[in-house]
């Protein structure tokens, strides 16, 4: 029986889980001392320790889960996915609770290492500091018009929202995001339940939308727990209300009338068109945001403003598409009402 046994005693399927190959890790997941992480020894050919900082926690997302009984773990590399089934649903819900509590635990850590490696950590309100970071899931349109979840990490810094596809660990990874959106140019457009779910009841989703030179993109993401909604929610609108208060203001070339000239708006002192004038600025007109009757654009690369005054609506060609300062003046007016306790 010596020899046959290696070919009949099968090996613990535990130790050949493929979760290694997720490097380049955390620094503090690399053996130092204040990882703050209870030290493991993989000795064992029965045993797997999976480290649970930056993994994505999900129910229902990568497959379906009729019986409400499985347990999605996602690498921070999104390259590996462990598919949990518990005994009956208190026990998937129990041990989802569980592990996506000690994921949220660990990301005031993994914030001040992102920060200290950005070099953002001794100068606070700084545009490259992280506010937040976390993984949710995006819906995606396939062909066909359906739609699907996937995996998504979204951080938020002073100024930006930035998406990735994976947890960006070094300088050359936190550089390169799919996605960067400006903060001061989007908006929270949707935030609470959603379309129906087979395991989980209503979806818990928030939508946004920014103003690009290529239109409005719109994102619709999903959250797992109604706390991660109303974090986010809270975290979006306040983050867009303090890009607009560090930004300030916002300028762009534009043509009226045939001249060519500036639009600048301020967030404190409104409206000013101006114009170059034997190598000197000329302020054409200048309103405050109270003079503001109507607002409207076409789309391509036309602003229309009305303020009341004797020149009438004014129609600027901005030379590209308007979306962009239409959304900043959103966030601006916004801001402002919310400043003087008129939105809470």
């Amino acid at each position: 029986m010596r020899e046959v046994t290696p070919y009949i005693k099968k090996p613990s399927l535990v130790s050949d889980l493929p979760w290694d190959g997720s490097a380049p890790q955390s620094p503090s997941l690399s053996g130092s001392e204040d990882s703050g992480s209870p030290k493991h020894y993989n000795g064992a050919k029965d045993r797997k320790v999976i480290p649970l900082k930056m993994c994505f926690v999900a129910r229902n997302l990568s497959m379906p889960d009729l019986e409400n009984r499985l347990i999605e773990l996602h690498s921070p590399d999104s390259r590996n996915t462990l598919i949990l089934r518990c005994k009956d649903t208190v026990t998937a819900h129990s041990w989802f609770t569980a592990i996506h509590t000690n994921i949220t635990a660990l990301l005031p850590q993994v914030l001040a290492e992102l920060n200290a490696m950005l070099g953002a950590n001794c100068a606070a309100g700084s545009s490259k500091e992280v506010k937040h970071i976390a993984w949710l899931a995006e819906q995606a349109r396939l062909d066909g018009g359906r739609q699907q979840w996937r995996p998504i990490l979204m951080a938020m810094t002073e100024k930006d929202l930035l998406l990735y596809d994976c947890m960006p660990w070094t300088r050359d990874a936190w550089a390169s995001p799919c996605h960067s959106y400006p903060l001061v140019a989007t908006r929270l457009v949707h935030s609470g339940s959603g379309h129906r779910s087979p395991s989980l009841g209503s979806e818990l989703t928030f939508a946004t939308r920014t103003g690009s030179r290529q239109g409005v993109e719109m994102h619709v993401f999903r959250v797992e727990t109604h706390r991660d909604l109303s974090s986010w929610t809270r975290m979006l609108v306040q983050g867009c209300h303090a890009a607009a208060e560090l930004i300030k203001e916002v300028s762009l070339g534009c043509t009226l009338n045939g001249q060519e000239g500036k639009l600048t708006v301020h967030y404190e002192n409104g409206f000013a068109l101006s114009r170059e004038e034997a190598g000197a600025s000329h302020t054409q007109f200048l309103y405050p945001f109270e003079k503001l009757r109507m607002s409207a654009d076409d789309g391509i690369r036309n602003l229309y403003l009305d303020f009341g005054g004797p020149e009438g609506e004014l129609t600027l060609d901005l030379h590209s598409c308007p979306k962009p300062i239409v959304f900043v003046l959103h966030t601006f007016l916004s801001a402002k009402v919310t400043r003087l306790g008129l939105l809470v």
